[in-house]
């Protein structure tokens, strides 16, 4: 949901993602909207999921590993 902090493992490496509003969204700082594709499969997610997300460029697998 807005306001979580989730760490995934995506090609190997660990990222963590702040889901903030539209308002908010910095991608470059980790910050990335509910809205935005990466947000959208994350939302309803939990540790131990692993989503795949449709963006532009093709569909990437993203293995959630923490939510807080």
């Amino acid at each position: 949901r807005v306001g979580s902090k989730v760490k995934v493992k995506v090609n190997g490496k660990e990222k963590t993602f702040d889901i903030v509003g539209s308002n908010e969204a910095d991608p470059l700082s980790g910050k990335i909207s509910n809205e935005s594709p990466i947000g959208m499969a994350l939302i309803g997610a939990h540790a131990g999921d692993k989503v795949n997300v449709k963006t532009p460029t093709g569909t990437t697998a993203y293995e959630v590993i923490e939510i807080g």
